[in-house]
């Protein structure tokens, strides 16, 4: 019997993940269907989000969590708000209108760009460690 020998410069390699642009996004909440499918993107969002309430009361902040209910009024989303006041929650059924932030903090932060930073900073003679710089830069 004969093995196989792999070769990896024939193997087929699968492209990494692409994350969609919502940086200023301003999705139109219209049905049950496009308010779930916009807090779902609002919670894998990496930058703030703004939601305006029905009552006309705006919060601000990272939106960390979600319990998708079977009605949109047992539903909701839970709020850090930018602010510092305490965790927020609130109901699908209570949201009028929702803005993703125009900056995404992780954005450009991919290993690829790390990798190129480090030897642009090496060949340049330029100080260059394997610790990650932080998110705010």
């Amino acid at each position: 019997m004969s093995e196989k020998i792999l070769n990896p410069d024939e193997l087929e390699v699968s492209p990494g993940f692409t994350h969609e642009s919502l940086q200023g996004w301003i999705p139109r909440l219209a049905s049950d269907e496009e308010i779930r499918d916009a807090l779902e993107k609002a919670f894998d969002y990496r930058g703030d989000v703004t939601l305006t309430r029905k009552d006309g009361t705006v919060v601000e902040g990272y939106l960390y969590d979600r319990k998708a209910g079977t009605t949109l009024a047992n539903s909701l989303v839970r709020l850090l708000p930018v602010n510092g006041k305490p965790r927020v929650s609130i109901p699908y059924s209570d949201i009028a209108a929702l803005v993703f932030s125009n900056r995404d903090p992780a954005a450009g932060k991919s290993w690829e760009a790390w990798v190129r930073k480090y030897w642009e900073k090496k060949a340049a003679g330029e100080q260059a460690a394997i610790e990650p710089e932080p998110l705010d830069n």
